[in-house]
């Protein structure tokens, strides 16, 4: 496992319940600010295996992500049942929600 992908693990399992962080972001804090896609990617085949909270990482937009109608009904209910509310266009408020970490540790 690469450096990146350890530290984009420990990234996701320390977003508390209640809040989100962006693909973007975690990119940046885990040392490669252009690699989101990389984030995405990770979520994608390590999620089960590390038991992360894949539902609370959106994107830049505070969207879902997903396309597909039952992995974004999936999402939206999982954050709904932290306390995340969805505005317009399915949007959440990324001042409200979104965790910033001063520092990772």
């Amino acid at each position: 496992m690469t450096p990146f992908t350890s530290q984009v693990i420990s990234i996701i399992q320390h977003i508390p319940k209640g809040k989100v962080m962006t693909y973007g972001q975690i990119a940046a804090l885990a040392g490669s600010p252009r690699a989101a896609r990389q984030v995405v990617r990770i979520l994608h085949t390590m999620s089960k295996k590390h038991r992360l909270p894949w539902h609370r990482v959106v994107n830049a937009k505070g969207q879902i992500g997903f396309t597909d109608d039952e992995y974004f009904q999936i999402q939206k209910f999982s954050l709904e049942s932290e306390g995340i509310e969805f505005g317009l266009n399915d949007r959440i408020d990324l001042g409200k929600y979104q965790f910033l970490p001063l520092i990772h540790e």
